[in-house]
């Protein structure tokens, strides 16, 4: 899909779109926040936060990281969407500096006190989804305002989760509203872009079968999902809960069959995704197993799924294919992109099977190193060039190595 022109400006290439500050920015402190992560786990390091450290680590992951990866996709799609200029230069400025201050709100809070830093942090998802609902009403391009509901939900979930770790003393429910919102916006997202792209790709390169469309089908599997997230959120402990997030497991499943992943295999950039949605269905299957099998399967495991493995696999395979794409290079996966992908499944990989066998360390910390391998490689690999101007037409296209 073709960007529209930017607005000519005295401020730097960073500023031109959405994706560049966020996915560079969000890179980097997903990275560094795992690092940070485990001597805090240990006992080693502390904050200056009112949070738990398990708080601060959720917290962040969730609102942190994926917020800031949620606003650069939004401010780069929305345009698309609308034909409308993207949000540029102060405006865009001013939305980086207000993450970056709820980053520093929620780790000094116990010097700010708790309320301050619950506004100040909650106060930057407010500004994204007012900027994107004021961007698409002033387009008319209402069909997309349901993407505005899961970011709604991850600012009630903040908001939530601010309040439950002072009154309660750890987040809770909230925690998993959260996750919820994540995973309902891949489901969205994920669901338009995937067969897309994957139709783009085998059309030109591997003809023959291609993704179905979205019909009636994906529109009741993404309600019944998101229903299912919903009452895990709040109910976690039903088994009628369980029950329902099995069948969401089972419908994406079929939902994921029908988009010919299996015939992207020579290409990165397309698998890569398939393989991020993969991890959808087995977080819907093993939340629910830890529901009606609490004894067998470790709650840990199904979340662990859904935010190791579809959140950060998908936000990767859309950050690097949309930088590729959007800053004029060729979309080719190169033997770094491939190692950068590699990593993040093998993160979840080992994440999901240390909830099983917490004794055995080694994987927690396996999960870690590949996780920031993964995280800090797409920085290295990809921060030029989005600190740099897009290139011209006329000049040879070169992938990362």
């Amino acid at each position: 899909m073709a960007i529209p022109r930017t607005r000519p400006g005295a401020y730097p290439a960073v500023l031109s779109y959405g994706f560049r500050p966020f996915f560079l920015l969000g890179s980097l402190y997903a990275g560094a926040a795992i690092l940070f992560w485990l001597p805090l786990f240990y006992g080693q390091i502390t904050t200056s936060s009112v949070f738990l450290p398990v708080d601060w680590h959720v917290h962040e992951m969730l609102f942190g990281y994926l917020a800031a990866i949620m606003t650069g996709f939004l401010l780069t799609a929305i345009p698309n969407w609308t034909g409308r200029l993207p949000v540029q230069g102060l405006p865009l400025l001013a939305l980086v500096l207000l993450w970056l201050a709820g980053r520093l709100a929620v780790f000094f809070s116990a010097d700010t006190g708790w309320l301050v830093g619950a506004a100040v942090d909650c106060a930057f998802l407010l500004a994204v989804a007012a900027a994107a609902a004021t961007e698409i009403i002033a387009g008319r391009n209402w069909r997309n305002l349901k993407v505005l509901l899961p970011v709604a939900v991850l600012l009630a979930a903040n908001v939530m989760f601010h309040a439950e770790a002072h009154y309660q003393g750890i987040s809770d429910i909230s925690r998993r509203l959260g996750l919820g919102a994540a995973v309902v916006l891949i489901m969205i997202i994920g669901g338009r872009v995937v067969p897309s792209f994957t139709r783009n790709w085998l059309a030109r390169e591997n003809q023959g079968r291609l993704p179905s469309p979205f019909t009636h089908f994906d529109a009741a599997t993404i309600a019944l999902s998101a229903t299912a997230l919903a009452a895990w959120a709040f109910f976690p402990e039903s088994n009628v809960t369980g029950g329902m997030l099995i069948s969401g497991a089972v419908l994406n499943v079929m939902r994921l069959a029908r988009w010919a992943g299996d015939r992207t295999l020579r290409d990165p950039l397309v698998l890569i995704l398939h393989v991020a949605f993969v991890f959808v269905p087995i977080g819907f299957l093993l939340a629910g197993l830890a529901v009606v099998l609490p004894e067998t399967v470790p709650s840990a495991a199904g979340i662990h799924a859904f935010s190791v493995g579809a959140v950060a696999c998908m936000t990767l395979a859309v950050m690097t294919r949309a930088t590729l794409g959007h800053t004029g290079r060729e979309l080719r996966a190169g033997i770094g992109t491939c190692a950068v992908f590699v990593a993040i499944v093998l993160a979840a990989i080992f994440r999901i099977g240390a909830a099983f066998v917490p004794a055995e360390e080694v994987l927690l910390h396996m999960s870690a190193t590949s996780w920031v391998v993964a995280f800090l490689g797409y920085a290295a690999l990809f921060g030029g060039m989005l600190v740099q101007p897009k290139l011209r037409a006329r000049q040879p296209n070169k992938a990362p190595s």
